[in-house]
């Protein structure tokens, strides 16, 4: 067999010199259409949505009470730390996959092929969970217009009386994978465009709620303990990562190297200062075991006589939390093409239209099996699969951008994560903690998933994938 320049077996490694030059054969390009500040609305798109819509009002009613905001500051704390890793790597491999590629490249194949695996169920989960949460504000506004839907549609079996299917999130996860096989450049205007109109959302709430707000509200401030705060982080954590999916989208560029590290950062930093200011509102208006676990702002407006302001906050909730679909429908089809072009799975899935230049097939998959998810599993279900796997990969990437700062130092990097090795460790320290505070179903489902991925690998991937040896023609 040929010796393989990068490892051998599981800890066979991506050359890092090589990726950018990686030939890619008809059919499986990617468009480089995206800008800097469209990267940083896609990341926007992805961090802001069912965490200030849905999840602060969720966890504010029965996990932290007022401290949901340091749920937030804990959760965006422990991110930044991956974020700044996170950005040093997109500047310095701006290929498809993200996480998955990352540690490809460093921690070998079968470390890449756990978080890809992992992350693929992981962000089709998340969509689904978003699907449910926007579906909760049409359930609100249905009801504020006086409209009588039938009871079936309104909800996933075992969440009220009558319910068969949500067909609201069933039919947006369709949706959304019809919006990205229209092209990355159409769909990214798309997103750019309502991710504006969330954020002035945002600001609205922020800038009306402030001054409805009754401090007596704050009062106990950690009626369930620090341990609330804690467990309200672990729950809120993957409402300020959308950095990550976003940065799936390295290939697609313009000049990765220069704008994924920038928009990694921007994403973030915008987005926690409005988490911040939005739970002050919330938990301010209204006492915590008053607020709706689902269409929390618009019932707090209402609970103070706005009525029409809270109308507009469900429509705003509902078209700004299609922003966080699209961020992570972008993400797992990204992240299943690479794995795909890179053999550990049938390459058919990485075709690409042939003038779009988006991975048609996998797009499909993932809306058909997101809208699954949404339309028959309860929503405490369907999060319970979002953040095991992120806080796993938020590990690996901490991880390797430590054991390649060592290893290749003198590999160019457009961006260097600062307080090395300090602050990466931090995000492999609290991403461990984090994982603690998640329920034990979170484990045995993960553990599930993890033993299929192992048998696929084992069965298929490792002797299919780019980097194993081939056999000589002419060899049996």
């Amino acid at each position: 067999m040929a010796k393989l320049r990068a490892g051998e077996g599981i800890l066979r490694r991506k050359p890092i010199e090589h990726i950018e030059e990686t030939e890619v054969t008809e059919g499986t390009r990617l468009d480089k259409s995206l800008g800097l500040w469209q990267l940083t609305a896609i990341g926007v798109g992805g961090i802001i949505g069912a965490g200030i819509f849905t999840l602060a009002g969720t966890v504010a009613n029965g996990t932290a009470g007022p401290a949901v905001l340091v749920s937030f500051l804990i959760a965006g704390l422990a991110s930044a730390c991956a974020a700044l890793s996170y950005a040093e790597f997109a500047g310095m491999i701006p290929k498809a996959g993200s996480a998955y590629t990352y540690g490809y490249a460093v921690l070998g194949e079968f470390a890449g092929w756990f978080i890809g695996w992992d992350l693929l169920l992981e962000y089709t989960a998340i969509v689904a969970v978003v699907a449910i949460g926007i579906s909760g504000y049409f359930g609100f506004l249905v009801e504020a217009v006086g409209a009588d839907l039938p009871d079936w549609m309104l909800g996933a079996p075992g969440t009220g009386s009558g319910h068969r299917v949500d067909l609201f999130a069933l039919v947006l996860c369709l949706l959304i994978a019809w919006l990205l096989n229209l092209g990355i450049r159409s769909a990214a205007r798309f997103e750019t465009f309502v991710v504006v109109l969330k954020v002035l959302v945002v600001l609205l709430v922020i800038g009306v709620g402030v001054f409805h707000i009754n401090t007596a509200n704050y009062t106990p401030f950690f009626p369930f303990g620090i341990s609330g705060a804690f467990t309200g982080a672990a729950t809120v954590f993957f409402a300020v990562f959308g950095y990550d999916a976003m940065s799936t989208a390295a290939e697609e560029s313009k000049d990765a190297q220069r704008h994924m590290p920038k928009a990694i950062i921007y994403s973030l930093v915008i987005s926690m200062v409005l988490y911040v200011a939005a739970c002050l509102v919330l938990t301010g208006m209204q006492n915590y075991k008053d607020i709706d676990k689902e269409s929390g702002f618009s019932t707090a407006f209402k609970s103070v006589g706005l009525d029409a302001l809270a109308n507009v906050i469900a429509v705003g909730a509902i078209i700004g939390i299609l922003t966080v679909m699209f961020t992570f429908m972008l993400g797992v089809t990204r992240v299943w093409f690479s794995m795909s072009r890179d053999g550990l799975l049938p390459r058919w899935f990485a075709k690409t239209h042939p003038t779009r230049h988006v991975p048609t097939r996998v797009t499909w998959i993932v809306g058909a099996a997101s809208a699954a998810i949404a339309g028959f599993v309860p929503i405490g279900e369907a999060a319970e699969l979002t953040n095991i796997g992120i806080l796993l990969a938020f590990v690996v990437v901490c991880t390797a951008v430590i054991v390649l700062r060592y290893r290749r130092p003198e590999l160019p990097r457009s961006f260097r994560t600062p307080g090395m090795p300090v602050v990466p460790a931090l995000g492999v320290v609290f991403s461990i903690w984090l994982i603690t505070f998640l329920q034990w179903q979170t484990w045995v489902r993960f553990a599930v998933w993890f033993l299929i991925g192992c048998a696929i690998y084992f069965g298929y991937s490792y002797r299919r994938s780019a980097l194993a040896p081939r056999r000589p023609s002419g060899q049996g």
